[in-house]
């Protein structure tokens, strides 16, 4: 067992986020959730946040970029965590890898994450970020989130799903898009595997992810622009993967929207 943490291991300091706190710690900084700022700041003795994950006897692992952790913070009671390391994508993935300048995208992330929240936008709650320099200017990340209750992105969701299904599913992510159209907001990389469909039956949530590619550009459309983007990531699936997604459900998709104005 690791020893308990005193105050010379962790120094707390509050943050510009309202409910949570900074964590100063040799070879790290991080910011946690009040509530569970103890139990990361323990994770964190254990090595970074990616480690302590991976080394769980009991983990569920995902792919995205990289390996994704899906374990249990020791919170009392226990919290289900997603913990993953934040790589760059596209051709850049392969050049500078888990490397970004510091302070990374988790702090940006947050706070997007945040402002979703409050625009009333379902997205993974951010319980804490760690960032471990490495040296110069760049630095490494590490974030963790709350669990989603239990669903698929929308591409696998689509897959199974009934004609009525398919309904609920374009319903719960015309909300979405009228949501994010409401905050201003946009998603640079809005596509059918950022979009995870959770719920029973017809009741469905729509929730956002990879929310660190979005922003809020003042001027445009950005309904017009999101709605375009993920028209393009439906076509791609449907060609290249087979997806039954097809044009008239774009169509319905476009009038659901309407629906909700």
């Amino acid at each position: 067992m690791n020893p308990p943490i005193s105050p010379v291991d962790v120094r707390k300091s509050n943050t510009q986020w309202p409910g949570y706190v900074r964590l100063d710690m040799k070879g790290c900084q991080a910011v946690a959730q009040d509530w569970a700022a103890s139990a990361v700041a323990d994770a964190l003795r254990c090595g970074t946040l990616h480690e302590w994950a991976a080394g769980q006897p009991v983990k569920e692992e995902m792919r995205g970029r990289g390996v994704i952790y899906s374990v249990e913070l020791p919170t009392v009671p226990a919290t289900p965590v997603v913990i993953r390391r934040n790589r760059h994508g596209g051709l850049m993935g392969n050049v500078t890898g888990e490397f970004f300048l510091s302070p990374t995208r988790a702090p940006f992330e947050l706070s997007t994450s945040l402002r979703l929240e409050t625009a009333g936008i379902a997205t993974p709650e951010v319980i804490a970020y760690a960032l471990y320099p490495v040296v110069g200017m760049f630095a490494r990340s590490d974030v963790m989130t709350r669990r989603l209750p239990e669903g698929d992105d929308a591409p696998a969701a689509w897959k199974k799903g009934s004609a009525s299904y398919h309904s609920a599913i374009l319903r719960a992510i015309a909300r979405l898009l009228k949501a994010l159209a409401d905050a201003g907001a946009w998603h640079a990389d809005l596509n059918l595997k950022n979009i995870y469909i959770a719920g029973a039956g017809t009741d469905l949530t729509a929730y956002l992810l990879d929310v660190d590619r979005v922003t809020f550009p003042q001027g445009g459309d950005v309904a017009a622009r999101n709605f375009t983007r993920l028209a393009r990531s439906v076509r791609k699936w449907r060609t290249r993967w087979g997806l039954d997604f097809d044009e008239d459900s774009l169509v319905q998709l476009a009038a659901y929207i309407q629906e909700n104005r």
